[in-house]
C-alpha cells in the first residue's frame, strides 16, 4: 500500500492488495477470483445464512488457495481480498525488532498506568499463527493457521535487550506466542498447497502427516544469555501435539526448567461431543497429558499444577 501511495496511486484504486477489504460497485472490481456469500441484510436476520457464511470464511482464509469474498450490503459490494502470506522469518524478525518503547502509552499515566504490562514486560513472542484451529477461536482468522517463527538470534536479541532495562530481575516471563509450542508449520505441504479445507492437524484425531517435534523450540529455550536466571513457559501450550512428540525431551525440561508454579493448559469441556464440535481433543488425552506431567514433577521432586482452562457456557 504504502509502495503504491509512493507511485501516487490514489487510495481508492488500491484494489489488489492480498489482505485488504474495500467497498465496490460490482463484483467485476475484484481482482482475484472469489466466491460470494449471503448478503448483509440476510446474515443479519438469519442464523443460517450467518454460519453459512461463516463457513466459507473460514474456509478461504488461507493465503496459498484461498479466494476472495464478496458479500452486497444493499446497493454495494463488500470485496474481501485473500489472505496475505505470513511474513517470512527476516521479515517478522525485523517487524519484532523495531525500536519499541516497551512502555504503555503515556495516556494512561494520568490513571495509574497499566497494570497488566507487569504481566508482559519481560516476556518474548517467538510465532505467530496457530494450527490448532479451534471452532471457536478468533487466532485463526487474525494470524492465520500457517505458522511463521523468528529466528532464534532474533529472540535472543530481544532478550539480551531485556536484561538491560533497569528494574529487570533475571526472569523471563515466557517465551511464546498464540501457542508457546509450535515452531514450525505442522507439515511440509502447507508452503506449497496451503491448510487442508474441512481437516484440521490436530483434532478429533491428528493428521498422519502432522510433523510434531519439539526441538528447534528446545534449542532455543536451552540458550545461556548472561543476567538471565530461569525462562518461564506461559503461554499456553498445545499438550495434545506435545504428546504426539516421539522424544520426552521437552516434557521432561518443560517441567524442570520453564514452569513458574503452574502451567496453563486449555482442555476446553469435558464431554467428548461438545469437544468435537469446539475442534478439540477428547477429554481422554488431557487425562493422559494430566498424568504423566503428575509422573514427572513426581520424579523431579517438584510440586508444580495445572491450570486448566475450561467454557462454561
Amino acid at each position: 500500500i504504502a509502495q503504491a501511495l509512493k507511485r501516487g496511486v490514489p487510495v481508492g484504486e488500491i484494489r489488489n492488495v492480498k489482505g485488504t477489504a474495500f467497498a465496490a460497485k460490482d463484483p467485476s472490481e475484484c481482482a482475484f477470483p472469489f466466491v460470494e456469500v449471503d448478503s448483509f441484510e440476510s446474515v443479519q436476520s438469519d442464523k443460517t445464512a450467518y454460519a453459512r457464511a461463516n463457513r466459507i470464511e473460514y474456509d478461504e482464509h488461507d493465503p496459498v488457495r484461498g479466494r476472495a469474498i464478496l458479500q452486497r450490503h444493499d446497493h454495494r459490494v463488500l470485496v474481501v481480498n485473500p489472505p496475505a502470506m505470513p511474513l517470512t522469518t527476516p521479515e517478522l524478525d525485523r517487524v519484532a525488532e523495531l525500536p519499541y518503547l516497551r512502555l504503555p502509552h503515556p495516556m494512561y499515566d494520568d490513571q495509574g498506568g497499566v497494570p497488566a504490562i507487569q504481566e508482559v514486560r519481560f516476556s518474548v513472542t517467538h510465532n505467530r499463527g496457530c494450527a490448532g484451529a479451534c471452532s471457536f477461536c478468533a487466532i485463526a482468522f487474525h494470524q492465520g493457521r500457517m505458522i511463521s517463527c523468528r529466528s532464534e538470534e532474533s529472540v535472543v536479541r530481544e532478550v539480551e535487550e531485556l536484561t538491560r532495562l533497569p528494574d529487570f530481575k533475571g526472569y523471563i516471563h515466557d517465551v511464546g506466542g498464540p501457542t508457546a509450542n509450535f515452531r514450525h508449520p505442522t507439515c511440509k505441504k502447507q508452503l506449497k498447497c496451503g491448510m487442508c479445507r474441512g481437516r484440521n492437524c490436530l483434532a478429533p484425531e491428528p493428521c498422519p502427516n502432522l510433523d510434531a517435534d519439539h526441538s528447534d523450540y528446545l534449542h532455543l529455550l536451552r540458550r545461556c544469555i548472561p543476567g538471565v536466571k530461569k525462562v518461564f513457559v506461559r503461554s499456553g501450550i498445545r499438550f495434545d501435539y506435545m504428546l504426539l512428540d516421539k522424544s520426552d525431551a521437552f516434557f521432561r525440561e518443560l517441567v524442570q526448567y520453564h514452569v513458574s508454579g503452574q502451567l496453563k493448559v486449555a482442555p476446553e469441556h469435558c464431554i467428548n461431543s461438545v469437544l468435537d464440535y469446539m475442534g478439540k481433543p477428547h477429554i481422554e488425552v488431557y487425562e493422559r497429558f494430566q498424568r504423566k506431567y503428575s509422573q514427572f514433577n513426581q520424579k523431579m521432586g517438584k510440586q508444580q499444577f495445572l491450570v486448566p482452562y475450561l467454557m462454561s457456557s
